[in-house]
C-alpha cells in the first residue's frame, strides 16, 4: 500500500479540479439530470476504472515513456499520431489554463483581490513543484490530496439525505451520453499524468488495486457533491458558476473558509497534475524542461484572462466527444 496510495492520489488530484470541487461538473453532467444522474455516476466511476486499468497495463507491460507512445500502439499512421498528439498536448494546456484563471477568479470573488495576483501565486507555487518533477507533484497530493477527500466526504455524509430533494423526472435527455462524456474528457487529461506515473509502480499486481481504489474514491467524492447540490433548490443553482460554493455560503457558512481552501487546493493539484503531464510530453530531455515550464507559466497568464467558465464551456465539450474514440480503443485493445 506504501506504493499504490501515493499513485492513487496523485490521480485523484488529475480529477478533481476546479470544475469538481465547485460542484460545477456533476451540476452539468449529472445533477441535471435529476435521479438519473446517480446512473450516470455510477457508469462513469466503473468506466474510468476500467480504462485506468487497461491504460496502466498498457504503460507498464510495454514501457510507455510519452503520449505519443502510447498513441503508436493504435495508430499507425505517423501524421495521424502526431495530429492527435497535438490535439491532447492542447487540451492538457488548455486545462492548465483554466486552472489558473479558475484560481484567479476566486481570489477576486472571495478575496477582492486582482485576479491576476491569485493567477500568479498558482504559477508561482507550480513552477516551484515542477523543479522537482513527478517527485514535487507526488508529495504535494499526498499532503493536500486527503484533505479534500475527507472534506467533501465529511459534508456530504451531513447531507445524504438531501437525495430526496433530487428531481426524479428527466430534467435532460441523453444522461448516458453525457456521462460517457465525462469520462471521455477526464481520460484524455489523465493518461499523460498515467504515464508520468510508470516509474513509481514496481509490480504490475498493484495495477489493479490502484484502479479499485481510485474508482471507489471517485464514486464515493461524486455522490457526496451530488448529495450537497441536493441541499438547495435547482432554480438556485443552475446559473450558478460554482454550485457548491454558493450552497455552503448560504447553507454552512461556518465552513466556507475551509472550503475556500478546498477549492484552491483542487485547483492546485489539478494544476500540477495536468501541468507535468503537458510538460513530460512536450519536454524531449532535461535541457528544455525549463524552457517548456517557462512557456507555459508566462502563457497562461495571456490566456487564463479569456475567464474561467468560457475556457470550460469552450474546450470541455469538444475534446469530450473527441475523447469518445480513444475510450473505444483502449476497451478493444487486448494487451
Amino acid at each position: 500500500m506504501k506504493e499504490i496510495i501515493p499513485i492513487v492520489l496523485v490521480i485523484i488530484g488529475a480529477l478533481i479540479g476546479a470544475g469538481f470541487a465547485s460542484g460545477q461538473e456533476i451540476y452539468s453532467f449529472f445533477y441535471a439530470y435529476g435521479i438519473y444522474g446517480i446512473y450516470g455516476i455510477i457508469i462513469m466511476c466503473i468506466l474510468l476504472g476500467i480504462l485506468i486499468y487497461k491504460s496502466l497495463e498498457i504503460i507498464y507491460k510495454r514501457k510507455i515513456n510519452n503520449y505519443n507512445d502510447f498513441l503508436g500502439i493504435f495508430i499507425r499512421n505517423l501524421k495521424v499520431r502526431k495530429a492527435v498528439n497535438i490535439v491532447v498536448n492542447i487540451l492538457l494546456l488548455i486545462s492548465f489554463f483554466i486552472m489558473v484563471a479558475g484560481f484567479g477568479a476566486y481570489f477576486k470573488q472571495e478575496i477582492g483581490i486582482s485576479k491576476i495576483i491569485g493567477s500568479i501565486i498558482l504559477i508561482l507555487l507550480c513552477i516551484f513543484v515542477f523543479s522537482s518533477n513527478i517527485k514535487g507533484v507526488l508529495k504535494v497530493s499526498n499532503i493536500v490530496v486527503p484533505i479534500l477527500i475527507i472534506f467533501i466526504t465529511f459534508l456530504g455524509f451531513k447531507n445524504i439525505m438531501t437525495i430526496s430533494n433530487v428531481r426524479t423526472e428527466i430534467i435532460k435527455k441523453r444522461w448516458l451520453l453525457s456521462s460517457l462524456i465525462y469520462t471521455s474528457y477526464n481520460l484524455i487529461l489523465l493518461i499523460p499524468v498515467l504515464i508520468s506515473l510508470r516509474k513509481q509502480i514496481t509490480k504490475e499486481k498493484n495495477i489493479k488495486l490502484i484502479s479499485v481504489i481510485t474508482t471507489m474514491t471517485m464514486l464515493i467524492l461524486s455522490f457526496m457533491i451530488f448529495f450537497l447540490l441536493g441541499k438547495a433548490e435547482n432554480s438556485e443553482i443552475e446559473f450558478q458558476e460554482m454550485p457548491i460554493v454558493y450552497i455552503i455560503s448560504k447553507y454552512f457558512f461556518e465552513y466556507r473558509k475551509i472550503y475556500a481552501f478546498i477549492i484552491l487546493v483542487s485547483i492546485f493539484t489539478t494544476a500540477i497534475s495536468v501541468g507535468i503531464g503537458f510538460i513530460q510530453n512536450i519536454s524531449n530531455n532535461s535541457k528544455n524542461y525549463p524552457q517548456v515550464v517557462a512557456f507555459m507559466c508566462i502563457s497562461s497568464l495571456i490566456i487564463s484572462n479569456f475567464g474561467f467558465s468560457k475556457l470550460i464551456n469552450f474546450a470541455y465539450p469538444f475534446f469530450g466527444y473527441a475523447g469518445l474514440i480513444q475510450i473505444f480503443m483502449i476497451l478493444i485493445l487486448n494487451i
